[in-house]
């Protein structure tokens, strides 16, 4: 990696994304799942903590916060900060989750999918951690059902995904959670106010296959 790119991912990259991710439309999207989770809480791809806000600190007993980005953390670590949450962070891949067998009750991930490198290792490494009965909590962006849209984010992402850390803008979210192991049965999608090829939103709740749905 050169001086620039660097520079870049470690000082730049943060405050971009910080900034998209925590625009209102999306911190609406947030709202709609976070609440939602309950007990032990693994987060994958906490970043910069935009969703410390959103958990109600009443119903969970603890959230692992998992990222990669270590530059990220220090945004994240103000955040947690400002709540009753606790927390610890790892500044590791959803690929390989540092986590014992059936040890989570509930699974954040938000806008987080997109920059996974490998996302159906991480999500079989998800399911692999979560209890039998626990639930996924899911809100990303990904590919447009209509082929003007998709058009337009396939041409975008060879230079959008090195401008964004690796975010792809045409990722199947439905799929890849089925080819992760689970089941959705409960998923919303629609645009989000901007740009339609970044606002095609996927949002709900996913179970491991076979398992039982949680509460």
């Amino acid at each position: 990696m050169g001086l620039f790119a660097e520079l870049y991912d470690r000082h730049v990259l943060p405050t971009l994304l910080d900034f998209a991710c925590g625009m209102k439309a999306i911190n609406r999207q947030r709202q709609k799942v976070v609440p939602k989770a309950t007990g032990k809480v693994l987060e994958i791809g906490i970043g910069t903590g935009l969703n410390m806000r959103h958990y109600d600190a009443a119903k969970v007993e603890k959230i692992v916060g998992l990222d990669p980005a270590m530059q990220m953390h220090r945004l994240a670590k103000k955040r947690i900060q400002k709540t009753a949450l606790s927390v610890e962070l790892m500044g590791l891949p959803a690929e390989k989750i540092p986590l014992p067998d059936a040890s989570i009750d509930t699974i954040v991930m938000t806008y987080t999918l997109c920059t996974i490198p490998d996302p159906v290792q991480a999500l079989k490494e998800m399911r692999r951690v979560l209890k039998p009965g626990g639930k996924l909590l899911f809100c990303e962006h990904g590919v447009a059902p209509d082929e003007p849209v998709r058009r337009m984010q396939n041409r975008l992402q060879p230079v959008w995904g090195k401008l964004a850390g690796g975010c792809h803008l045409n990722r199947d979210i439905p799929a890849l959670l089925k080819a992760g192991g689970f089941q959705v049965d409960d998923i919303e999608t629609m645009y989000v106010p901007g740009p339609k090829a970044f606002a095609y939103n996927y949002w709900g709740a996913a179970y491991s296959e076979g398992s039982q749905k949680g509460n």
